[in-house]
């Protein structure tokens, strides 16, 4: 795995610094509230686990499923509900953890949808923040690293399902993906 990585541009040691980070961020905003975490797979469950040790407060963990890439370098441009979560969140303080934000469609289908079921409100953590990328309207508001826009793997991130479970955050040889 690690000889189709172009160039790590984050290491665990930087990863964690800035989940620690986060975590003191997240617990300030959410201090005396009890949100509901809701981490979206696969990409985010190294990420969300990590800040969730760094939160100091009371959390509700849910998850959710959605795809917009289909397994390709690119997003289709559909977002597709594949797991939806279990918990009621009318009225509740929603705090979406996302591995990464490029195009923005599947964070503003995930705000549309958390918004109409009557969240009281809806923030967002990610990881990565790759702005150049971004096709449609959605900011996050606690951001790990800004990112340029190139393939990244890694640290829950994939190319075809594979590299998730690489320690830090690299940028993947393009011939990988573009001769498959």
């Amino acid at each position: 795995m690690n000889n189709d990585i172009l160039k790590v541009l984050y290491s665990k040691d930087e990863i964690d610094t800035a989940c620690q980070r986060l975590g003191k961020e997240i617990s300030q905003a959410y201090a005396g509230k009890v949100p509901v975490v809701i981490g979206v797979l696969k990409g985010a469950i190294f990420f969300m686990t990590d800040i969730a040790r760094h939160v100091d407060g009371y959390m509700q963990i849910d998850f959710v499923d959605v795809s917009s890439y289909h397994g390709g370098t690119s997003s289709s441009g559909t977002v597709e509900l594949l797991q939806d979560i279990n918990t009621d969140i009318s009225g509740r303080d929603v705090l979406i953890v996302e591995d990464i934000v490029d195009t923005g469609r599947t964070l503003r289908f995930l705000l549309d949808l958390f918004d109409k079921r009557g969240a009281n409100s809806v923030k967002v953590c990610t990881l990565l923040d790759k702005p150049a990328a971004r096709i449609v309207g959605a900011d996050s508001d606690f951001i790990g690293f800004s990112v340029p826009n190139e393939f990244l793997v890694g640290y829950g991130l994939d190319y075809d399902e594979k590299y998730r479970n690489l320690p830090y955050i690299g940028v993947l040889k393009p011939e990988i993906y573009t001769n498959n």
